[in-house]
């Protein structure tokens, strides 16, 4: 199919890079002022101190904390021992610290962190006694796991083949020590495949996971030393997580059975069923002496329920507001967790038998959290959230995402607060494609069942337009198909849109970066079959001569994994048929987002756009 704009997936053209210049002064100049002057409250809800993610040791908790414009990695409650302040001084350039691991002992600590966002970056592993750098990886590595005599990590082929020829983009497992580095495990897995490896609370064992897409698992399982011997104990077409191992029997969390998720024990070959499907999903579980931790997400937000080892349940726990709780990490006596809400940034929890609150943040003001519900077109009802203030102007910015069996569950946004304290509602809306009501929820949104979820959205957005509202339309990523495929089949439930890190021309995706991984989800634009689905719903070719709403694209010119020239083409297709399209693009920011500074800009630009649309 002719490509009027194939060139500009060209980003060293000079003329796409002129454009991108252009494009990026007229969208300041329709934001300008505004986007100034809401700058200082956004950029003070964005630096709050807030704990992302942490890790035990023998020593005491490391977090992982973004606080007042720079991301740090210290000790809970003591010494700073990464700031990406002083690596941005060292590389002369923005860092984002990307996440961190560390040994149980508390000696060794290993970092990763990009430079402009990109997905790809730079590892570095330090002597947390001294201070000093051991060793330092390019392009960066993932999943690592300490043994006393060296490490395992998981290396993302991108762009050159695997060691033993596969094309890329693949996964393999290796270890390194003294010797050099040697490939483990995933010879032979092609495009599509993911390998994460864990390793058991107590130290002697291996959960290795393969995953195909987002929709079938593969457990592996054996002695940590000796990955030769590595062995299949389950299989599923379904997603699947290894839990831990206790007592020689493997705990998992499968999806297998209506998709709601149980827990399962396999020891010798021999399955059992440890806890059973309940009403909704079980989304997480971890095992902390001799209790099962889980947590249950109950119209997309989280409850937290104890079990014993045998499957009796022995407690649950619902939070005061609605919210997501995740374990942060765990070495088998005690678990730390985040919980997370609209309003809260984050709290820090700690189980060992009872639930204790270690550290909070939360947002003061009069705020409400409540829930919906909108019929979809083949009756599939659509639950929402709605976050106001104490007043109700009408206006509504609604966030949406569906795909990749990843749940929206509450949490903070910094550039919503604004928007409710002026009188603005915030939304999320739960579609199919996620994992809000398990794994058959998933599967009802993807490949040719997609047009579901546009069709759940539009359910959403044509009731608050029902209510009265003037709607702001909102995704990212896959998000970002989502608000596109919207808009070009029904731009009157929306009075502007945001379209941030886009796929969007649903025949080219796979050829650009990484894009071939996600045809399990989306399907295979060369396969004759899933072309014809894919071609009936792709924003970039269904664009048409109608009334469009006031439409943001916005992208990162270092965004490695999305390719920018989606929402660049589709900006210049939406030109042709004269809609109101601004395009954004971040030129130091990747598809994670870029230096503090850098994002909180970029999200007082959202706000402002649709603080300014939703007025006109």
């Amino acid at each position: 199919m002719d490509d009027p704009y194939i060139w500009m997936e060209d980003l060293n053209n000079k003329c796409v890079l002129k454009l991108i210049e252009e494009e990026n002064k007229r969208f300041r100049e329709f934001v300008g002022e505004l986007s100034d002057e809401l700058f200082p409250e956004v950029k003070e809800l964005y630096f709050l101190p807030i704990i992302r993610t942490a890790k035990l040791t023998e020593r005491g908790t490391l977090v992982m904390v973004n606080e007042a414009g720079r991301q740090v990695i210290k000790w809970l409650d003591g010494d700073v021992i990464v700031d990406s302040k002083k690596l941005e001084e060292e590389l002369g350039d923005e860092v984002l610290l990307q996440g961190f691991t560390a040994d149980s002992e508390g000696k060794r600590l290993a970092y990763s962190f990009s430079i402009g966002g990109a997905d790809e970056g730079i590892t570095r592993i330090i002597d947390l006694e001294s201070g000093k750098l051991i060793e330092e990886i390019r392009p960066s590595v993932w999943g690592i796991i300490f043994l006393e005599d060296g490490y395992y990590f998981a290396r993302f082929y991108r762009k050159e083949k695997t060691p033993d020829g596969m094309e890329p983009p693949a996964v393999r497992l290796f270890f390194k020590d003294e010797s050099g580095e040697r490939m483990v495990f995933g010879g032979g897995l092609g495009s599509g495949y993911f390998i994460n490896m864990g390793k058991s609370t107590d130290g002697k064992w291996a959960m290795v996971v393969v995953t195909f897409g987002w929709n079938k698992a593969e457990v592996y399982l054996g002695s940590i030393k000796e990955p030769e011997k590595w062995e299949k104990v389950y299989s599923a077409e379904v997603p699947a997580q290894p839990i831990d191992v206790i007592d020689g029997k493997i705990y998992i969390l499968t999806k297998e059975g209506k998709g709601l998720g149980k827990v399962i024990a396999i020891e010798d070959g021999k399955i059992e069923e440890i806890i059973p499907e309940g009403e909704f999903p079980l989304e997480w579980a971890v095992v902390v002496g001799d209790r099962i931790l889980a947590g249950r997400l109950v119209h997309a937000s989280h409850r937290l329920e104890v079990y014993s080892l045998d499957g009796k349940k022995l407690d649950e726990i619902i939070f005061d507001l609605p919210g997501s709780l995740y374990p942060l990490d765990t070495d088998g006596k005690k678990v730390i967790l985040r919980y997370e809400s609209f309003t809260v940034p984050y709290r820090l929890y700690e189980f060992d038998g009872e639930l204790k609150l270690l550290d909070e943040r939360k947002v003061e003001g009069d705020f409400q959290v409540s829930e919906d519900f909108a019929m979809s077109r083949d009756g599939t009802r659509i639950h929402y959230f709605l976050v106001k203030g104490e007043r109700d102007e009408k206006k509504a910015w609604v966030f949406g995402y569906g795909g990749f069996n990843i749940a929206l569950t509450p949490r903070f946004f910094p550039q919503a607060i604004p928007f409710i304290r002026r009188g603005g509602t915030f939304v999320m809306a739960n579609l199919r494609g996620g994992s809000e009501y398990g794994e058959e929820w998933h599967r009802a949104g993807m490949r040719e069942n997609k047009q579901n979820v546009f069709d759940d959205f539009i359910a959403v957005l044509g009731k608050l337009k029902a209510e009265g509202y003037k709607v702001a339309a909102w995704g990212r990523s896959n998000g970002g198909l989502l608000v596109s495929a919207t808009l070009v089949q029904r731009p009157d439930v929306m009075d502007a849109a945001l379209i941030g890190y886009p796929v969007i021309d649903m025949l080219r995706f796979h050829k650009l970066y990484i894009g071939s991984v996600w045809i399990p989800e989306y399907g295979n634009p060369d396969d004759p079959k899933d072309r014809e689905f894919l071609l009936k719903y792709s924003p970039y070719h269904n664009v048409k001569r109608q009334k469009y709403p006031p439409t943001l694209l916005y992208t990162g010119l270092y965004d490695d994994r999305v390719h920018p020239a989606h929402a660049i083409k589709f900006s210049m297709k939406l030109k042709e048929v004269g809609a109101p399209v601004y395009l954004r693009v971040e030129t130091k920011s990747g598809h994670m987002g870029a230096s503090p500074e850098t994002r909180a800009r970029e999200l007082t630009d959202l706000l402002a756009f649709v603080v300014k649309t939703l007025e006109a």
